[in-house]
C-alpha cells in the first residue's frame, strides 16, 4: 500500500527555521493537489499550505510570508521551508496528497518552536 512519508521535523528556537518533506512510497498517479495541514493540542486540524499540479499554491493567512511550499512532481515530493518560526506554529505537520478517487496522508511529525 502506497503511503506518504514526511521528515525534518524537531524541535527549534523562535525566529529559526526548518524544512520538512514528505515523499510517497510508491507511485501515486493522477496527484491534483499536495500540502500540509498540522494540529496543535486540543485544536482542529487547519490547512497551512498547498500546491496543485501546475504550481499554483495557497497559503494559510498565519503563515504567508514566513513558509514556503514546493514540490518536484516527477518525485511526487513536497516541501515545506519554515521560516521565522513562531511558539505558535507547534503542532503536528501532515502531509496529504489528492487524487479524484482518494486522498492519501502521512503520519505526521512534530515542530516544536521553544520561545
Amino acid at each position: 500500500q502506497v503511503q506518504l512519508v514526511e521528515s525534518g521535523g524537531g524541535l527549534v528556537q523562535a525566529g529559526g527555521s526548518l524544512r520538512l518533506s514528505c515523499t510517497s512510497s510508491g507511485s501515486i498517479v493522477g496527484i491534483s493537489a499536495m500540502g500540509w495541514y498540522r494540529q496543535a493540542p486540543g485544536t482542529q486540524r487547519e490547512l497551512v499550505a498547498t500546491i496543485t499540479s501546475g504550481g499554483s499554491t495557497n497559503y494559510a493567512d498565519s503563515v504567508k510570508g514566513r513558509f514556503t511550499i514546493s514540490r518536484d512532481n516527477a518525485k511526487n515530493t513536497v516541501y515545506l521551508q519554515m521560516d521565522s518560526l513562531k511558539s505558535e506554529d507547534t503542532a503536528v505537520y501532515y502531509c496529504y496528497a489528492f487524487t479524484s478517487w482518494r486522498d492519501y496522508w502521512g503520519q505526521g511529525t512534530q515542530v516544536t518552536v521553544s520561545s
